[in-house]
C-alpha cells in the first residue's frame, strides 16, 4: 500500500540534517559553484596524469560539433591514423559528412522497411512504438559504418565537407524524422489496404533523397585526391572513386575487426555472441553483432593493439564521472559520496539492468600506461574540438574503463581461437531496447 511523506516524517529529516554541520561547508560550495566543481578531487586530477609509455602518434584532434556521430568520427579517426602515417599526412581528416549523408539515406530506408514489416501490428505494440520514437537519427555502431564503408567508400574531407546541417544536426534530424512519421502513416495504411507499398517506399525515398542533398550536398562519385605530405612534396590521384580511394590508401579488411563488449549481466553469459533486433542502417549489410566478454579480456586485447602501434575504437558511458575542463575519467575525480553521505552504489550490471548507463559515446583509444607491469591509465582522442580536456585528448584510469566501458573494436588475431569460435557462433538477438542497442551517442 503507498504511503505519503508525513509532517513528522519531514520534521525528522530536518533534525538529521541539522546533526551533520559538517556537511555545512559542502552546502555552501554547492550552492554557490554547482555539485562537480564543488566535490573535484584534486588527488585524482594529479594521480591521472596526461603521461603514457605506450602511445600511437596522432594528429589534431576533430570536431563532431553540435552532432551525435562520434561513432562514425571514432571509426575514421582510426583510419586516419594508419593513412597520415603512410602517406605523411598532417592533420589530415576523412569526410564523416559522406558517411552521414549515406548513413541517413540508408536508415531512412532500413525504418520503412521496418514500418512495412510490422503494418500489421498495433500502434501502442512496443515494437513499433519503439520504431516510431526515432525513425532515424545520429548515432551508430561499428557494424554499421562497415556496412556504409563497404557499400559506398570513403572520401577526403575535401572532398565532401562539413556543412552547417552536418555539424548542427538537430534541425535536419527533426524534419527527417518528420518526413519519416509521416510515410509511416502512409505505409500501414498501404500495407493494410493491400497498395503497393513499395513503390510508395521509392516516392518517399526520392524526397528524402533531396532534402539530405539540400542540407549535406550530393556525395561525389568520382574526385581528385591532391595533397602535399610531411616533406612538401605533391601527390595527385585524379578522378577516383570512394571505394578505389579506400581500398587504394586505407586498404583495412573491416572484417578482420571484432566488437567485444562487456556486459555484466545475468542475462549475457561471456563468451557468447550476441546481436540486436532492429538495429542496422543497411538492409543486408552487416549484421550488428558482439562477443560479450570479461573485462579483463577486453583491455587486454585493446592494450595489445595499441602497444602494436594501433588505435582502437571504443564505446562507453562518458557522462559517469567525468571532467571535461581537463578531461579526467576517474571514478575519483568527484567526492559525492563524502558530501552527501551516500553509502551504497550500483554494480555494473545493475546500473545497466536500472537503465543508469547504456552506452552513450564513441572515442578513440590512443596510449596506455604500464606502471608494475599493468595497465594503470589510457589516453583518449576524443571528437569535441580542441577546447574540451586536454587540446581534444582525455585520460581515463583503468578503474574508470572498468566501470563505464562497454566496447572495444579489435583484430581478431588478438583473440583466442576459443574466443574466435564463440565470436562465430550463431548469436542471441537481444531487444531493440536492450542498453548495448543503445545509439543514444553524443
Amino acid at each position: 500500500m503507498s504511503t505519503e511523506i508525513t509532517f513528522d516524517q519531514l520534521e525528522n529529516f530536518s533534525k538529521k540534517w541539522r546533526e551533520n554541520p559538517d556537511k555545512v561547508v559542502f552546502q555552501a560550495s554547492i550552492m554557490k559553484n554547482g555539485i562537480k566543481a564543488a566535490t573535484e578531487n584534486p588527488e585524482s586530477k594529479a594521480r591521472v596524469r596526461p603521461v603514457f609509455s605506450h602511445e600511437v602518434v596522432t594528429d589534431k584532434v576533430s570536431n563532431q560539433q553540435q552532432s551525435g556521430r562520434c561513432w562514425m568520427f571514432a571509426a575514421l579517426n582510426t583510419f586516419r591514423h594508419k593513412l597520415n602515417g603512410t602517406l605523411g599526412l598532417k592533420d589530415f581528416e576523412l569526410s564523416q559528412n559522406f558517411i552521414n549523408f549515406w548513413d541517413k539515406l540508408e536508415k531512412a530506408n532500413y525504418f520503412l522497411e521496418n514500418i512495412i514489416e510490422t503494418a500489421n501490428e498495433d500502434e501502442d505494440s512496443r515494437l513499433v512504438s519503439w520504431l516510431l520514437d526515432t525513425p532515424q537519427q545520429d548515432g551508430g555502431q561499428w557494424d554499421m559504418l562497415v556496412s556504409i564503408i563497404e557499400k559506398y567508400g570513403a572520401v577526403p574531407k575535401s572532398a565532401m565537407p562539413e556543412t552547417f546541417q552536418s555539424s548542427k544536426s538537430a534541425d535536419l534530424n527533426h524534419l527527417l524524422n518528420e518526413r519519416l512519421r509521416t510515410d509511416a502513416v502512409i505505409l500501414r495504411k498501404a500495407v493494410n489496404e493491400k497498395t503497393n507499398a513499395s513503390a510508395l517506399k521509392e516516392e518517399m525515398l526520392v524526397e528524402i533523397y533531396q532534402l539530405l542533398v539540400m542540407s549535406l550536398g550530393e556525395p561525389p562519385k568520382v574526385f581528385d585526391f591532391e595533397y602535399r605530405n610531411k616533406d612538401n612534396e605533391f601527390k595527385q590521384d585524379l578522378q577516383i572513386s570512394p571505394k578505389d580511394f579506400f581500398k587504394r590508401y586505407i586498404d583495412v579488411d573491416l572484417r578482420d575487426y571484432i566488437p567485444l563488449i562487456n556486459a555484466p549481466t545475468k542475462d549475457k553469459p561471456f563468451n557468447q555472441a550476441f546481436t540486436v533486433d532492429y538495429l542496422g542502417n543497411i538492409v543486408g549489410g552487416a549484421p550488428i553483432k558482439y562477443l560479450n566478454v570479461e573485462m579483463d579480456v577486453l583491455k587486454k586485447t585493446a592494450a595489445e593493439q595499441i602497444k602494436d602501434g594501433e588505435t582502437v575504437w571504443f564505446g562507453c558511458d562518458v557522462g559517469q564521472l567525468s571532467e571535461r575542463s581537463s578531461g579526467i575519467m576517474d571514478t575519483d575525480i568527484f567526492l559525492m559520496d563524502q558530501a552527501f553521505g551516500f553509502k551504497t552504489k550500483m554494480t555494473k550490471a545493475e546500473r545497466l539492468d536500472y537503465k543508469h548507463s547504456m552506452l552513450t559515446h564513441a572515442m578513440v583509444l590512443t596510449g596506455i600506461n604500464v606502471a608494475d607491469g599493468e595497465v594503470n591509465r589510457w589516453k583518449v582522442e576524443n571528437s569535441w574540438g580542441e577546447a574540451i580536456g586536454n587540446k581534444g585528448y582525455f585520460v581515463a584510469s583503468d578503474a574508470w574503463m572498468d566501470e563505464f566501458t562497454f566496447q572495444v573494436v579489435v583484430q581478431k588475431k588478438y583473440l583466442s581461437e576459443e574466443l574466435l569460435n564463440a565470436f562465430n557462433q550463431e548469436p542471441i538477438a537481444l531487444k531493440p531496447w536492450d542498453p548495448m542497442g543503445s545509439l543514444a551517442f553524443r
